[in-house]
């Protein structure tokens, strides 16, 4: 691919999975939801731009150093693997949502791991600007960075993104633009009032991402079974 295509491809790459992932309901979705109807659409879009910096920042680490843990095809294969149950399970658990009363977590909501992150953090930090809140609430959300890490991997060992600083930029910038999308959308969406954006409506979107995830998924399955059968295994 040619240096414009690869950007073009790695930052579509970024857009499409930020945007999808943005829309489950978490921590930041359900801040959004109460203090936009509150205080309002600017209050509610600081904080989706504070949650959409952590989420470049987890997006960028995840990135580096991953181009030199590609040389080889054992590496690659299990990564295709772990990508797909990845998405497989978070598209399954997404499509079984049952309600927004309570948000969507990546790790087993027995731990309470993310909820006493978030806690430390705040006792730390004292979050009190919009955008702050956002920062920090994404900040505590460890599966936002194991997620990042997951997809970066995939969408290196596929080729989506390229090695090049400039091309992990472009994807980077495109989780920025589709994260931020959006959160903009749906503070703009409840800063109307409650009644422009039920819990029911939120939760069907939720579900359509489970949706898109799954048959992301499927995807990847077919993939892998279609480098079987090339290989002869």
């Amino acid at each position: 691919m040619t240096g414009l295509h690869q950007v073009v491809v790695a930052a579509l790459t970024g857009f499409f999975s930020g945007l999808v992932l943005s829309v489950p309901v978490g921590p930041v979705n359900l801040t959004i939801l109460n203090e936009g109807a509150r205080r309002g659409f600017r209050w509610a879009a600081l904080i989706g731009l504070g949650a959409s910096c952590m989420e470049a920042l987890y997006c960028g680490v995840a990135f580096t150093g991953l181009s030199a843990f590609f040389g080889g095809r054992f590496v690659r294969a299990v990564m295709e693997v772990f990508s797909f149950v990845f998405l497989l399970y978070l598209g399954v658990r997404f499509l079984l949502a049952r309600s927004v009363a309570t948000p969507t977590h990546l790790l087993p909501a027995e731990s309470h791991l993310e909820e006493r992150i978030e806690a430390r953090l705040e006792q730390r930090l004292h979050p009190h600007s919009a955008f702050m809140i956002g920062f920090t609430r994404t900040l505590a959300n460890a599966g936002v960075l194991l997620g990042w890490i997951i997809l970066a991997a995939n969408f290196m060992s596929r080729g989506w993104v390229g090695p090049s600083a400039a091309v992990r930029l472009a994807c980077v910038a495109g989780v920025v633009l589709g994260t931020s999308l959006w959160f903009v959308t749906l503070s703009w969406a409840v800063s109307l009032g409650h009644k422009k954006l039920s819990a029911q409506a939120l939760l069907r979107m939720e579900r359509a991402s489970g949706a898109v995830l799954v048959l992301a998924a499927l995807a990847q399955g077919g993939y892998i079974a279609w480098q079987l059968a090339r290989h002869g295994m």
